[in-house]
């Protein structure tokens, strides 16, 4: 069984919250169903599943009226066998998108307070134009995703300790011994093309197979083509479809910057601006916007027309080039843009899982670029990703800025540091 960080949020709300409910948000089958499961059966006395996608039927209980008593009554004559509990009673209604009066009720549901209420689905947003009032102020929202590389670490056995080590060499900017970052950079390329799915995760450790890996990741990329053929609009089908597929290319290029050409010769934002917009709602892509001026606070400075396009899950990437590219990673033997734009995803994953905002610095008459820069406490921290162990001029010229007082360095070497630059190994971004 997969140990997931969600688990001790989730905890967490069931202590803290007060009159609201739980909307946890995220892409499919990174494993919210599962994690939500866990919790409601080893954490309440009376646990009740509703599952709107599963079971359209359930959609019944949230007709007519929408006051919470009346919604109880119809939710215990679902569930003869489960008592509701006052205080330790946990209702989860999953694929809630498929019922947007649920979603409305949710205001309801909380105020009443007698029950803990748990929602979820994917594809959230998107559907939501029936909703007749969202429930703003009744419910607390978290975006989960796919393994991040720490629980890809516990699932192939390395435990909290030793992962401790790691990151007291990150902590104290020591040089960590060879051996260890050998080993480490060999996780790291492992889980660039295994990624945190966990039906991915489960199956490799399964069979030790990274052709049972491309095979499972397939299924899931073929899952989310089906997903756009579902639920977007007649219009945007294949709008949406050709601008997903065209990620992996646009990430090979020098300069990753998002171009619709790619997509389509010719083609413009106005006609596909809509479509990367219904992506993101899909938890499917994560924009990283390009700022005008690297400075706090990176939003005010962001510009609307030029941003990078990731995807929420660096497995599902490296699956949409191919079999053959997962040797050349493993083996460390893969040359060209690809590689960088890989590596640069690879970073914008682990980032990604840190709920932090992606931006990139990149002024128009310049071939220099930062591949990301986040804001700080009061300042921005730029970040440059190298493949190897290239120079950092970007990043050098940006710290002769006063006002920044550190940038890093993330590249395949051990740790260092000249000045305000700090140089540590790429799988060192999870303790950043």
């Amino acid at each position: 069984m997969l140990k997931r960080k969600m688990l001790q949020s989730l905890i967490n709300w069931k202590i803290s919250k007060k009159n609201e409910c739980l909307l946890v948000k995220g892409a499919r089958q990174i494993g919210k169903t599962f994690i939500i499961n866990k919790f409601g059966k080893e954490n309440y006395e009376n646990y009740i599943y509703i599952n709107f996608l599963e079971n359209p039927a359930f959609k019944a209980i949230f007709e007519g009226s929408l006051e919470a008593g009346e919604i109880y009554k119809k939710i215990s004559l679902n569930f003869l066998n489960i008592d509701l509990v006052r205080g330790n009673t946990l209702i989860f209604l999953d694929e809630i998108q498929e019922c947007p009066n649920a979603r409305t009720a949710l205001k309801f549901l909380a105020l009443d307070n007698k029950y803990d209420i748990i929602a979820s689905g994917s594809l959230l947003g998107i559907n939501y134009k029936e909703v007749s009032s969202v429930p703003v102020g009744y419910e607390t929202q978290i975006e989960m995703h796919s393994l991040d590389f720490e629980e890809f670490l516990w699932a192939i056995g390395l435990n909290e300790q030793g992962i401790g080590y790691v990151k007291d060499y990150s902590n104290n900017l020591e040089r960590i011994p060879e051996s260890m970052h050998t080993q480490m950079m060999k996780y790291l390329r492992e889980y660039a093309v295994i990624g945190g799915m966990p039906a991915v995760i489960n199956r490799y450790l399964e069979t030790n197979n990274f052709s049972d890996v491309q095979k499972e990741q397939d299924k899931i990329l073929n899952s989310y083509l089906d997903d756009i053929s579902k639920y977007a609009s007649m219009t945007e089908k294949p709008k949406a479809r050709n601008c997903f597929l065209s990620v992996p290319r646009q990430l090979a290029k020098e300069y990753k910057k998002f171009q619709f050409s790619i997509v389509e010769k010719g083609a413009t934002a106005r006609k596909y601006a809509n479509s990367l917009e219904w992506l993101r709602d899909a938890n499917l892509i994560r924009f990283c916007f390009n700022v005008s001026t690297p400075s706090f606070p990176l939003t005010a400075y962001e510009r609307e027309d030029q941003y990078k396009i990731y995807l929420n899950d660096i497995g599902m990437l490296v699956a949409m080039y191919g079999f053959e590219i997962k040797k050349e990673i493993i083996e460390n033997t893969l040359k060209g843009p690809a590689k960088g734009g890989i590596y640069e995803s690879l970073i914008a994953d682990i980032l990604i899982k840190k709920d932090r905002r992606l931006n990139y610095f990149k002024t128009d008459n310049s071939s220099q670029e930062i591949e990301f820069i986040i804001d700080g406490a009061g300042t921005v921290i730029p970040i440059e990703v190298k493949s190897g162990s290239g120079p950092t001029i970007s990043l050098n010229n940006l710290l002769s800025k006063p006002d920044i007082k550190t940038g890093y360095k993330l590249c395949s070497g051990n740790v260092g540091q000249d000045g305000k630059k700090i140089t540590l190994p790429l799988y060192m971004a999870m303790f950043l």
